[in-house]
């Protein structure tokens, strides 16, 4: 069993920066790839992006690339999202997942934190 536990959220003006962080309990944290999403008011969970068990692979939805940067230190069993340049559409609840490498589902969930950008 993994729990995963977000912070670093708030509130920020348009073009300001955030860091997210994510801690997990457990152990094999990096036997988990690690995963960002979102949840916007009145909007359906996005995928933001993904960072395997190592962190030789990392994906971005598009429309955050260039802007954010997800980062894992194994050793602290943490994962970060790096958010520069936000913008009023990055409003939203964000999650932190995990999974198994071996398996497709994020199965382990955090509570979340809140992001929000003011215009």
């Amino acid at each position: 069993q993994v729990q995963l536990v977000e912070s670093g959220g708030g509130l920020v003006q348009a073009g300001g920066s955030l860091r997210l962080s994510c801690a997990a309990s457990g152990r094999s944290f990096s036997g988990y790839t690690m995963g960002w999403f979102r949840q916007a008011p009145g909007k359906e969970r996005e995928f933001v992006g993904d960072i395997s068990g190592n962190g030789g692979r990392i994906g971005y939805v598009e429309s955050v690339k260039g802007r954010f940067t997800i980062s894992r230190d194994n050793a602290k069993n943490t994962v970060y999202l790096q958010m520069n340049n936000l913008k009023p559409e990055d409003t939203a609840l964000y999650y932190c997942a995990g999974r198994r490498i071996s398996v497709k589902d994020f199965a382990y969930w955090g509570q979340g934190t809140q992001v929000t950008v003011s215009s």
